[in-house]
């Protein structure tokens, strides 16, 4: 399962079907992926980020790091120069990820087809 920013920022804000795919995740012992990047764009701090900051424990990042060239690359093919989106395409192409959750279903099944590979189901969130 991977969250993009959106799914990020719905969780942080305390959206009730966001909040209960995160705990069926951790009740089913299901990995949650969380791209850096995202994060990133995601990321307030303060107090208002509380209930992400707690959340994050639970998740297993997904570094930028080392896939640079492979991102530049996607958003090529894709038609599109939003590195964040391509970055969590990438994470979500990878063998075993069964589900995205997204604020940007569109943009994202397209660099999911450009990305080839793996093909999870997009959830809008």
């Amino acid at each position: 399962m991977v969250f993009d920013a959106g799914a990020l920022i719905a969780l942080d804000k305390g959206d009730p079907a966001m909040l209960v795919r995160f705990q069926e995740a951790a009740e089913e012992d299901m990995t949650v992926v969380v791209p850096l990047a995202a994060l990133a764009q995601a990321w307030r701090g303060g107090p208002e980020g509380a209930r992400l900051a707690r959340a994050l424990g639970g998740m297993e990042p997904a570094s930028f790091d080392g896939l640079a060239q492979q991102v530049g690359e996607l958003c090529t093919k894709a038609g599109t120069a939003d590195v964040v989106d391509a970055s969590v395409a990438l994470a979500a192409a990878r063998p075993g990820v069964r589900t995205l959750y997204t604020s940007d279903p569109d943009d994202l099944r397209r660099l999911l087809d450009a990305a080839g590979g793996n093909r999870p189901r997009v959830v809008t969130c």
